[in-house]
């Protein structure tokens, strides 16, 4: 099953082309890199085209940026992978494996890299309450069917937890497939805020999200 991995940017010039280097390998087993640019002021675009399939431009935010990128894939299946994360060739063969066997979607274990004991202790937390509610964070790489993705209209369009959203849909469908990767994202987030701070914004920002919220007031909060 061919994939394709779209992968959201905005003013990513500092890393990008790190983070796309190693994902070369992944092109020459004939997996699709489609970089989904939301309007960066920087050189972003200018810096991935090497090493990349295919750039589209988009309206700025995650959800419309995934769509788009979606739209213009040519894969079966859809990895939604974040500018800052990492995921490593093992996680590709876990991923096949899982294709093989009959997923629909699911994610991977998240491993948040920094300098902190306590992300380590995020990183377990957040795989455990994706065990056990069956939703997936956009850190976690998320994968998809294209045909489940198509079906149930993509991403909404929201400024945030686009991937709560999706997850809620897709579990009421598929238990999601939790694959051990590990997915590795930047910690730079969570150092440069601190990291107590940061997890009591997301545990409010999904606690407001619940409560009901609206993504657009939620934004403002992230901000």
């Amino acid at each position: 099953m061919k994939v394709s991995i779209v992968i959201p940017t905005l003013n990513e010039a500092t890393g990008i082309v790190a983070s796309l280097q190693t994902m070369q390998v992944w092109r020459e087993k004939c997996i699709e890199l489609i970089l989904v640019d939301g309007g960066s002021t920087d050189t972003t675009v200018e810096l991935a085209k090497p090493w990349v399939d295919l750039i589209v431009a988009s309206k700025p935010g995650r959800a419309l940026q995934m769509n788009a990128g979606a739209k213009q894939a040519t894969g079966n299946c859809l990895l939604f992978l974040h500018a800052d994360t990492q995921l490593s060739v093992n996680g590709l063969n876990q991923l096949n494996v899982a294709l093989a066997k009959g997923a629909q979607w699911g994610r991977f274990d998240v491993q948040i890299v920094g300098q902190s004991f306590m992300l380590r202790v995020v990183s377990s937390c957040m795989n455990q309450r994706s065990k056990l509610t069956s939703i997936a964070t956009g850190d976690q790489a998320i994968f998809v069917r294209r045909a489940l993705f198509e079906c149930i209209g993509g991403f909404p369009d929201q400024v945030l937890m686009e991937d709560i959203a999706l997850s809620n849909v897709l579990r009421q469908k598929y238990k999601p497939v939790c694959l051990p990767g590990p997915a590795l994202t930047s910690g730079r987030r969570w150092e440069s805020n601190g990291v107590w701070k940061t997890i009591f914004l997301m545990w409010r920002l999904r606690w407001l999200y619940w409560r009901g919220v609206e993504p657009a007031k939620l934004k403002e909060l992230y901000k």
